[in-house]
């Protein structure tokens, strides 16, 4: 069974996170709300308080299969700040297994140099952390082991893109149709 661990940091966009928590579920992912504050519920940008079902320090890094990162400009940067995950997402990538972000959080990948070659895309200004990048004005890039998007209103493409990884085209398609999206 395919595992994703999506991670929440004070100030996530709500919709970014948990429009991708949502199609994953529908398509029979196991996809965990890891709080990074070590807190059962994380408040989002807009005020919203989400449960989650883990904490980083339970969190078992080998049963995962990918690892999510939503945006938000306070979300983003407690993300980055977080030195165990900043770790774990170097892991993953060295390892050819999936990250993903989107917003303002594929800057993350781009300070990192996980980037470098690539394309990829993210929320209009901040085009210039994508180093390396071959940037896009697409909603969604899959390039490699990395997938990135630009925003709240690419959310429903991102989670599509993350389910057609691991339930193929045709199961995301399906998806679209079901969630009448296009």
């Amino acid at each position: 069974m395919n595992k994703i661990a999506i991670f929440f940091a004070k100030g996530y966009e709500e919709i970014e996170a948990l429009s991708v928590v949502d199609i994953c579920r529908r398509c029979n992912l196991t996809i965990d709300m890891v709080s990074i504050t070590e807190e059962m519920q994380v408040e989002g940008a807009h005020g919203i308080m989400v449960g989650m079902d883990k904490t980083f320090s339970q969190v078992n890094f080998e049963e995962y299969d990918m690892l999510v990162l939503p945006g938000g400009g306070g979300g983003t940067k407690g993300l980055e700040a977080h030195q165990g995950l900043m770790a774990q997402v170097d892991a993953f990538y060295a390892a050819g297994k999936y990250i993903a972000a989107i917003c303002a959080a594929p800057s993350i990948f781009g300070h990192r140099g996980i980037l470098k070659g690539k394309k990829a895309c993210c929320y209009p200004s901040f085009e210039s952390h994508l180093e390396g990048a071959e940037v896009t004005n697409g909603p969604v890039e899959v390039s490699g082991n990395v997938i990135t998007s630009r925003g709240m209103g690419t959310s429903i493409p991102f989670g599509l893109a993350i389910a057609e990884v691991f339930c193929g085209a045709d199961k995301a398609e399906e998806m679209a149709k079901t969630i009448i999206y296009k």
